[in-house]
Formats: structure tokens, sequence, C-alpha cells
């Protein structure tokens, strides 16, 4: 048996819980080493470097 609803719910509040289900942009910022944008607390990957470390050998 599955659960019955005792009231309908109306399109608007249905739609107003759904409004919240939107893509974002990626949050970037530039590496401080080459200036690329990379994603913030991460290894930069044309680099290599994590905060003017390097961290990965890149070619």
């Amino acid at each position: 048996m599955s659960i019955c609803p005792k009231n309908k719910i109306s399109k608007a509040r249905r739609d107003k819980r759904r409004a919240n289900w939107k893509m974002t942009a990626p949050n970037l910022v530039k590496c401080p080493k080459c200036g690329e944008l990379m994603m913030p607390h991460r290894v930069c990957k044309s680099c290599g470097s994590y905060g003017q470390k390097e961290i990965i050998a890149v070619d």
C-alpha cells in the first residue's frame, strides 16, 4: 500500500517547492601563480599549484 495524501497540494505550492532546483554557475577564481581560472580550494589544472606551492608536476 502506498501513502494516500489527505489534501490536494495546489500547483502554486508544488511549483514554489520546485523553484529552488536551479543550476548555478561554478564559482571560479584566478590562480595566484598562473592567472588561469580554477575552482577555489583545488589544485590548478594548468600549472599544478595550490597556494603558491607546486603539488603536481605538469609538463
